[in-house]
């Protein structure tokens, strides 16, 4: 045999040993100028489809909807931002009801029940969901996502036109919400420290994303709102390891995501970065994941005008979580809709949260203002009365700090206690969990290289290596401040679950412009009023109350940025404060969060690419 025959024979041995792996991992089509994916398993078949045989001869597939009970529905199935009119191509009545129609009716026998909604068919009557293609403008997802029916998920196989990756989401005609799937159809993203089984997971680190392989399970909270019916849609952008960072000056690994509100260049607060933006921006997306050890979730919360919250500490287990500091670190969610940020947290947080409908009659400010000196001091003064008048309940200025002081007088001052305690948990609890394993692991593979790490990370690591205190001192710390905090402004009662209602602060529409450079990596020094609920171990909740003008740098324009206002209570009392928040909403006091460029008035997002976008 000729050396040429024998390489003849091997290249068509190696063909066919190719023709046989191939498998689809979906498709990818365009209707009417918007794009598709159609996962690679069809939801079910249909035989005799003869009323469509000649439209194949445009293409591979036909936009079809199904529909029960012999209606169309158009102004129903409308709402939906995945259908359109172009799936009226042609009909299929589930459950064998019939129709009168001027729409061509597929006369088929289905293999299954496919649930009401937009689909494709083929030539060969096997029927595909169909999951709408949206871009990810504001850069605020790290993977898009799909699940693969048993348990796992895979990095969606699909792009779209443009500079940004395509976030796939289902239909929300195809769910019907139960009381056993109370999240169905929901859309969710998930912070990038939370793994998922068969998805790397990032930490915000390039390295820590190449290192290790796909999760082999999937951490509780997510499993959580998957198990209540939730569809995950992407993995989310975060800073690194989870540290506070800020655009421009220190991310490296992965462009901080875009707020959308103002002039769209402000800071999305981190480190739940990607969490807050994809929030506030896309109308596909009902609610993010995050997570808040020292304000993770209420930053992006306070600054793109959502409802966010930090639970009371160990709600729910932190397993195949990514850690910061595990005596802080708790979940949290971010959303527009108060109602659907309920739901999802009675679903990741299960038993652990009782919902109560009694309200403290006291409400205790910390730093509040007093006069409207301007327009957020004034809706700030304006939602507490409303607050008070809603409640019947009576108001008083509470200075922690004096508080502290005068019951504690062998103590050190409260600023003084408090000052390292929280850095010293952050650095030194990760610098044991994470950076001592990923140092070696990846020194094993690499040569004894060492990986990069961004500026905030690596200096604060190298501050705690240094520090002569230890994390059980900081625990004593924090233990008695809790300790104090639980027995007096935050103290429990068995009326209204907490003795009062602690306000203060959250965002005074407040500038801080993505294009300006710091000048140095700072330290989490210090004390303030969102610590608070960090070392009490109380649920802290942020709510959106309106927006104030500011004078763009970027713009040169008047822009407007969110006012909020954050609430506290007694540790446990999540169920209570979330209860609040739906009396509040119910009221009319607070009001669901728009997406664009103001959570009041909504509005296109500036320097979009186009109309449409993320619509």
């Amino acid at each position: 045999m000729g050396l040429f025959q024998a390489l003849g024979i091997a290249l068509i041995a190696r063909a066919f040993s190719a023709q046989a792996a191939v498998s689809t991992t979906g498709f990818t089509v365009s209707l009417e100028g918007i794009d598709y994916f159609l996962p690679p398993k069809p939801a079910a078949s249909i035989d005799g489809c003869e009323e469509i045989k000649a439209y194949f001869e445009d293409g591979p597939f036909v936009p079809i909807t199904v529909v029960k009970n012999g209606t169309v529905d158009v102004a129903s199935y409308s709402k939906d931002d995945v259908w359109q009119p172009a799936f009226l191509e042609a009909i299929f009545v589930q459950s064998g009801a019939s129709i009168n129609s001027s729409y061509t009716v597929l006369s088929g026998t289905a293999s299954g029940a496919i649930n009401p909604g937009p689909y494709f068919i083929n030539a060969a009557g096997q029927v595909y969901e169909a999951w709408r293609l949206f871009s990810d403008g504001q850069g605020a997802f790290t993977e898009s996502v799909t699940a693969n029916g048993d348990g796992s998920y895979s990095v969606l196989p699909a792009g779209t036109v443009g500079q940004n990756i395509a976030i796939a989401v289902p239909s929300r005609l195809y769910y019907t919400k139960t009381a056993e799937m109370p999240l169905a159809g929901l859309r969710i993203g998930i912070k990038d420290i939370y793994d998922i089984k068969g998805l790397r997971t990032s930490n915000g680190n390039r390295a820590w994303y190449g290192l290790y392989p796909e999760a082999t399970n999937t951490a509780t909270p997510v499993q959580n709102l998957i198990d209540a019916g939730g569809v995950i849609v992407g993995k989310m952008l975060t800073s690194q390891f989870a540290n506070g960072e800020t655009a421009t000056a220190d991310w490296v690994d992965y462009h901080e995501a875009f707020n959308p509100r103002g002039d769209g260049y402000q800071d999305t607060s981190s480190s739940s970065s990607g969490a807050g933006a994809a929030t506030a921006s896309y109308p596909w997306l009902d609610v993010s994941l995050g997570s808040d050890t020292g304000g993770s979730v209420r930053g992006p919360s306070q600054v793109q005008g959502l409802f966010g919250n930090r639970p009371s500490h160990g709600l729910v287990s932190l397993d195949h979580t990514m850690p910061l500091s595990p005596v802080l670190d708790t979940p949290g969610l971010l959303a527009r809709d108060p109602i659907v940020w309920m739901k999802a947290a009675k679903a990741m947080y299960g038993a652990n949260v009782t919902f109560t409908s009694s309200y403290p009659k006291s409400i205790q400010t910390l730093g509040w203002p007093t006069s409207p000196s301007n327009i957020a001091s004034q809706l700030l003064i304006n939602f507490l009365g409303n607050v008070t008048e809603c409640l019947q309940a009576n108001v008083s200025a509470y200075n922690v700090s004096a508080s502290f002081g005068n019951d504690n007088p062998t103590i050190a001052p409260l600023a003084t206690l408090m000052n390292v305690t929280y850095a010293i948990l952050i650095t030194k609890q990760q610098i044991e969990l994470v950076r001592e394993p990923f140092y070696a692991d990846y020194a094993a593979k690499h040569d004894g290289r060492r990986p990069f790490v961004n500026p905030v990370p690596l200096a604060r690591w190298g501050w705690g290596a240094n520090q002569s205190n230890t994390v059980d001192e900081a625990i004593r710390n924090k233990t008695t401040f809790m300790e104090w905090a639980n027995s007096t402004f935050l103290a429990p009662s068995p009326e209204t679950c907490s003795e009062s209602l602690v306000m203060y602060v959250g965002s005074t529409a407040r500038a801080n412009p993505r294009n300006v450079y710091l000048r140095d990596v700072g330290l989490p020094f210090g004390f303030s009023n969102s610590r608070i609920s960090v070392m009490a171990e109380v649920p802290d909740v942020v709510v959106p109350i309106g927006e104030a003008p500011y004078n763009s740098t970027i713009t040169g324009h008047v822009e407007y940025l969110p006012v909020t206002a954050n609430l506290m209570a007694a540790k446990g009392c999540d169920g209570m404060l979330f209860g609040l928040v739906q009396e509040l909403h119910k009221k009319g006091i607070v009001k669901t969060a728009l997406t664009g460029r103001s959570g009041v008035t909504g509005g296109e997002i500036l320097l979009r690419r186009k109309a449409g976008d993320f619509e």
